[in-house]
């Protein structure tokens, strides 16, 4: 195959998102730190889904114009993350040098990789090699090359790909921190997995079935059922409970043990694995159903969502309205009830549900413009990887917006708090940025496999603190990873004030221990306690 027209660039498009959406688990499991909210290949999965979605919008046998703009428009929209907003980049470029073209040949093709390449590297303000831009510079580089002398389809791709993957292995050569966790870059492999659908296309090939281990299986049953509700009265059984149980008796008996679980809710999954069980159910008494499997061993990874909760939000953000015409706007990425409440309190005009584990798309952010109806507004991510999509956003949108690059909720808090009503929109964001310069952020979650990170061995299951984005400490005990966490972040000759945030499934012991703990460690430093009910970390620090 020597062309490529519009119906086979769809055909090619939409076995590249299938390839990445078989294979986004193994992409995340490629996320240097070890925390549980490792998103790269979800990111870009939704990011190539939305643009799939576009292109199915089209007419029956649509031009390759029509294709190519709708792809990057798609792309665009969706993206989500950093490396969802750079491989929206990289096909902005692609698409914007091919869309005159009827037919793309393996020059063509080759040329808008580069043109790609360059867009996406414009679109980041400080490009780090070693990551998915490498791996798409060394490839359209190569590519360009290549087709030179190589203009049938199926051999220049699998040539090229032999090259994209060359790059990929070489990532931990260029990045310090991949080579001592043992991982190449997620963002490149996401790429690579996209190109390697183009060419199982191209050669008419099946993609081989991805791996699905037992935790992939019931999370994607869950997906399916909570999808099927039509409404909160239909929600029987509001907790969606999920555990893993490490078997230690006996005593157990799988059919017996579902058929115990069977009596205390419904969409019941039991999977069994050595000793090992996975126990999904939909239940009005999640402790009770705990209670059981405790009988049988250890408790892990304890996840439990009010669904009810879930769908008041899902309907509350379909009927929200666009507000009244304001002079200034403020809106600001949070998840957690109590940290939303925060932000509202403190003069936040509009929020965007999303943080560590659902990074807000383009599209999303753009909606919550328009919702917010401002003839200026300030944006607060909140986190490194919304950063970019917030910025995506700007660029697209018509109306007059300042990004505030907060990477943090204390960072966003704090900028928010220095907003004036009395200042200009440049005095502000000199506040702002000012602000959030003057808080440190420390957190604590756990760590979701071994790793060695800046000589710090990490075991699957500790805690480990982090301070912004580096990790600082890890202990087998929660108690000890936070004190030990504080006191490599406190100084108590310039800090004066500690707020904590706590997350879900936190006690009120453990909230005083650590109380007790800065009272007698810190005499001249207070602490200030607030529900903020996020997920993945239990505790966020803000020192001031």
């Amino acid at each position: 195959m020597k062309l490529l027209n519009s119906s086979i660039l769809i055909q090619m498009i939409q076995m590249g998102a299938r390839n990445l959406s078989n294979n986004k688990d193994m992409i995340n499991k490629l996320n240097v730190f070890p925390v549980p909210d490792g998103d790269t290949g979800t990111n870009m999965n939704l990011s190539m889904q939305s643009a799939v979605q576009s292109i199915q919008q089209l007419e029956e046998s649509p031009s390759m114009e029509l294709v190519l703009k709708a792809f990057s428009k798609g792309l665009l929209m969706g993206a989500r993350g950093n490396s969802g907003v750079i491989l929206s980049q990289l096909f902005r470029g692609f698409c914007a040098a091919l869309e005159q073209t009827e037919t793309i040949d393996t020059k063509q093709f080759a040329e808008g990789l580069q043109a790609g390449v360059d867009v996406a590297y414009k679109a980041v303000a400080n490009p780090v090699e070693g990551t998915i831009l490498t791996v798409a510079k060394d490839t359209a580089k190569f590519a360009l090359t290549h087709a030179e002398t190589e203009d049938d389809f199926v051999p220049f791709m699998e040539t090229v790909i032999k090259e994209a993957n060359r790059s990929l292995d070489h990532t931990p050569e260029l990045l310090p921190v991949l080579k001592e966790v043992g991982v190449v870059d997620s963002g490149g492999k996401g790429l690579v997995t996209v190109y390697e659908g183009f060419l199982a296309m191209l050669k008419g090939e099946a993609l081989p079935e991805p791996e699905m281990d037992v935790e992939a299986l019931i999370k994607h049953e869950h997906e399916k059922s909570v999808q099927s509700f039509i409404s909160k009265d239909s929600i029987e059984k509001g907790y969606c409970t999920e555990f893993f149980v490490e078997i230690t008796s006996d005593a157990f008996d799988e059919n017996e043990f579902r058929d115990t679980l069977a009596q205390y809710g419904d969409s019941l999954l039991v999977a069994t694995t050595d000793d090992i069980v996975k126990v999904h159910i939909h239940s009005e008494t999640p402790g009770e159903v705990m209670s059981i499997a405790q009988k049988y061993g250890e408790l892990d990874r304890i996840d439990i969502e009010n669904m009810r909760k879930q769908y008041e939000h899902i309907v509350e953000q379909e009927n929200a309205e666009v507000k009244d015409p304001i002079d200034v706007g403020i809106i600001t990425v949070a998840f957690g009830k109590g940290i939303t409440q925060t932000f509202n309190s403190i003069g936040a005009t509009t929020i965007i549900e999303g943080g560590q584990t659902m990074n807000p798309s383009t599209e999303d952010v753009l909606a919550a413009i328009e919702k917010t109806n401002a003839a200026h507004t300030f944006i607060l991510p909140n986190n490194k990887n919304i950063v970019l999509a917030a910025n995506q956003a700007k660029e697209i949108s018509d109306k007059s917006i300042t990004i505030i690059p907060t990477k943090s909720v204390p960072e966003g808090i704090s900028a928010l708090l220095a907003y004036d009503e009395s200042f200009s929109n440049e005095e502000n964001e000199q506040a702002m940025l000012e602000a959030m310069q003057d808080i440190k952020t420390g957190s604590v979650t756990y760590a979701t496999r071994d790793t060695v990170i800046n000589n710090m061995e990490i075991k699957q299951g500790a805690y480990i603190g982090l301070n912004d984005d580096t990790i600082k400490v890890t202990k087998d005990n929660q108690l000890d990873t936070i004190q030990a966490l504080l006191a490599e972040i406190v100084d108590e000759d310039e800090d004066e004030l500690i707020t904590l945030f706590y997350g879900e499934n936190v006690t009120e012991d453990e909230i005083e221990n650590i109380e007790s703990f800065v009272e007698e460690t810190f005499e001249d430093v207070e602490i200030e306690v607030h529900e903020g009910n996020q997920p993945i970390y239990a505790y966020i620090f803000m020192v001031e």
